[in-house]
């Protein structure tokens, strides 16, 4: 009975902590005069790239610029922005103290002119009324807005990311993250206003952290400057490792431990049932033939028909995943564990080819 009634709370927790918060699409045309600078700070995307500067070209509100910034690629980046006729920024070295990212999107924001910027991941694909829809949200709420995109998957180990996804939701949708002072970001997609963006010093006020979007986000609070969070389905999505699964286990792990220092104690707890409640019913494979396996077997297939029904909002996953979602729990431990191996023992993460140590400071 006991294991009936802790995977029902453990799912249960999962519908508490959704928050169906889409990023809205107003019938009314935009009529701000707010020019758009959209900053992608870009590191060997050759493959990412084709597709986030193509659907921004088909904005109903396109942007003023789009500057593309270099990171010492290593495949063609450079060339596919500039066949795109976009303005590039060749990365400069990294000074001490920054990370590669922050460092990128400051140099980006250096050479930008607009008043309004969107800070976009490469690996970010746009519907025609994301900017216009990004721009509403952002004068809404009158501070600055991000989203967690619909994940895109195609090959079949991008489908690991299902509980990874189904958490990184948990975590940004969460009513209890409204009134929390370290409130975070989501780096992939960040719009905000130039004069807010300049009142916290931008990414040089995080310039030193793994998690800068998490970290900017407490910046913007800090200022009295309101961050609200959105999903990004029907509108933003992303294909977020398609270069292999290596790539796919060092990009969840690099945030994985660090990022739960920053939630609130009140959205951890009711994450921390969920895990336990989905880790309990699938140990129904250890179970067989013994009285536990019928309700651990009832416990896997509610967690099956949460899964199904919260990936409409969280990815394309198709049947499969969902159904032997236990493939997906495996990844998640194996990405934790990782994690916590290189937070604790090395002291540094690993992230395209460059190594961070934890707090910030670069070690090769």
């Amino acid at each position: 009975m006991w294991i009936i009634i802790l995977v029902s709370v453990g799912c249960l927790s999962g519908f508490f902590l959704f928050k169906k918060n889409t990023l809205p699409v107003y019938p009314e045309p935009y009529r701000g005069n707010r020019k758009l600078s959209v900053i992608i700070p870009a590191r060997n995307e050759a493959c990412n790239l084709p597709h986030l500067l193509h659907s921004l070209q088909s904005q109903t509100v396109p942007p003023y610029e789009i500057i593309v910034v270099d990171d010492f690629s290593e495949d063609r980046t450079k060339e596919i922005a500039e066949s795109y006729g976009v303005k590039v920024i060749a990365g400069s070295s990294l000074p001490s103290g920054w990370t590669g990212k922050s460092w990128a999107v400051w140099n980006g924001y250096l050479n930008a002119s607009g008043d309004v910027f969107a800070f976009l991941d490469a690996d970010i694909r746009l519907a025609p009324q994301a900017l216009e829809a990004l721009l509403k949200a952002r004068e809404r709420t009158r501070g600055v807005v991000s989203v967690v995109p619909f994940h895109h998957t195609e090959k079949r180990y991008e489908k690991l990311a299902l509980v990874m996804n189904m958490l990184g939701i948990f975590a940004f949708t969460s009513k209890f993250e409204r009134s929390n002072p370290q409130k975070g970001l989501y780096g992939s997609c960040i719009l905000a206003l130039r004069e807010d963006y300049e009142r916290i010093n931008g990414h040089a006020s995080v310039r030193t952290e793994v998690l800068d979007d998490l970290l900017i986000g407490s910046k913007f609070i800090e200022a009295g400057i309101p961050v609200t969070n959105f999903i990004g389905y029907g509108l933003v999505s992303f294909r977020m490792y398609p270069q292999g699964i290596q790539s796919e286990i060092e990009g969840f792990s690099k945030g994985a431990i660090l990022s739960t220092s920053r939630l609130s104690p009140w959205t951890i707890i009711p994450i921390a049932i969920w895990v336990v409640g989905l880790l309990v019913s699938e140990a129904m494979f250890l179970a067989i033939g013994t009285s536990w396996f019928i309700p651990m077997l009832a416990g896997y297939l509610l967690y099956m028909l949460q899964f199904i029904y919260f990936k409409k909002y969280v990815g394309k996953f198709g049947i499969v995943i969902p159904v032997l979602h236990i493939i997906a729990a495996l990844f998640f431990i194996a990405v934790m564990l990782y994690s916590a191996y290189q937070v604790v023992f090395l002291g540094h993460v690993r992230w395209k080819g460059r190594k961070i140590r934890v707090g910030g400071r670069r070690e090769q």
